[in-house]
């Protein structure tokens, strides 16, 4: 059976925290993600108790007072300059509009990218143009035997090619995305060879891709290489819409599944998110591409190697915060 959806009170609410019988409710990723907001209040109040109190120290002399004065009139600054405390190994924040750089942390990095890989598989299968309307039938060869990963599409499950397309980037169905791999004209094989191809066509010099799912922690690039894929990936119409849906039913043949999206910022009204894709994999941890609006301007911001569950939940929330401050 289906799971009811969220009341629309919650809806309202960011990731992590619910409304029970009118009490509020935090989960560990709300808890988190309060105290980081506490630490940097915490923080600011300390240094502006520091400063405060070299002004009164320093009140005889003139020149303390405007060299504190100064400090007070400075410190806003110097605290947007600083680097974040952020949970992910790699991070790239960029205007894609002006390609500024706004905030880097090893953004060379090659990295494991995990489910982040099916951008790529997404813009393959839209690149050879078969019909999506086609049918794609689950078969024995689209199991996951190298982590034995579970899905809900079970064996003989039939679906169109845009289902699965659908439910392999929204709530990122390994399964689905081995089975269009499969279907791909020359199989699976062709298929990733495609993959690799067009990473080269876009220039990411370190992608390197050898399954459709990134389940494989072979599955590599740098935060600057995926920077290049969430651009190109932009200009698919179905990636936008598929990768942003919050859920949808699917009819495999045997009654009906709801699939919702495996990105909890979806449902928050704060972020104006345009693309996205999450990824998890005990060697990639937790990573996140989005493509979002913050003050009017289009943001691509890039996630990799968060080892809290919810590490780049919190990331993106701290990056959006600062960056409109």
């Amino acid at each position: 059976m289906a799971a009811s959806l969220p009341s629309p009170h919650a809806r309202t609410l960011p990731p992590g925290f619910q409304i029970r019988k009118g009490h509020l409710i935090f989960s560990t990723f709300a808890v988190q993600t309060l105290a980081d907001i506490f630490s940097s209040v915490r923080n600011v109040v300390t240094v502006a108790m520091h400063l405060l109190n070299s002004l009164f120290r320093f009140s005889t002399s003139g020149f303390g007072v405007i060299l504190i004065l100064t400090l007070l009139l400075v410190q806003p600054s110097a605290q947007a300059a600083a680097p974040l405390a952020l949970h992910s190994a790699s991070v790239l924040v960029v205007n894609q509009r002006t390609g500024k750089t706004l905030y880097q942390k090893q953004a060379n990095r090659v990295l494991p990218i995990a489910s982040l890989s099916k951008l790529m598989t997404a813009m393959v299968v839209l690149d050879s143009k078969r019909p999506l309307g086609n049918p794609i039938k689950v078969t024995p060869a689209d199991r996951d035997l190298l982590k034995k990963t579970h899905s809900r599409l079970t064996l003989g499950s039939i679906l169109s090619r845009r289902d699965m397309l659908h439910i392999a980037l929204m709530s990122s169905e390994n399964r689905a995305a081995a089975a269009l791999s499969r279907g791909y004209p020359g199989g699976r094989k062709a298929f990733v060879a495609k993959m690799n191809q067009k990473a080269r066509s876009l220039g990411m010099k370190h992608a390197r891709f050898y399954d459709p799912t990134g389940l494989t922690p072979r599955n590599v690039a740098s935060a600057r290489d995926l920077l290049k894929m969430v651009n190109h990936a932009y200009r698919y119409q179905t990636i936008r819409r598929f990768s942003t849906d919050k859920q949808q039913i699917v009819r495999p043949g045997r009654g009906q599944l709801v699939y919702r999206s495996s990105n909890g910022l979806i449902n928050n009204p704060a972020w104006k998110i345009q693309l996205q894709k999450t990824g998890f994999t005990n060697e990639a941890g937790h990573c996140l591409v989005m493509r979002t609006l913050i003050k009017g301007q289009p943001v691509v911001i890039i996630l990799l190697g968060s080892k809290q569950r919810y590490g780049h939940y919190s990331d993106a929330i701290r990056l959006k915060a600062w960056l409109e401050s």
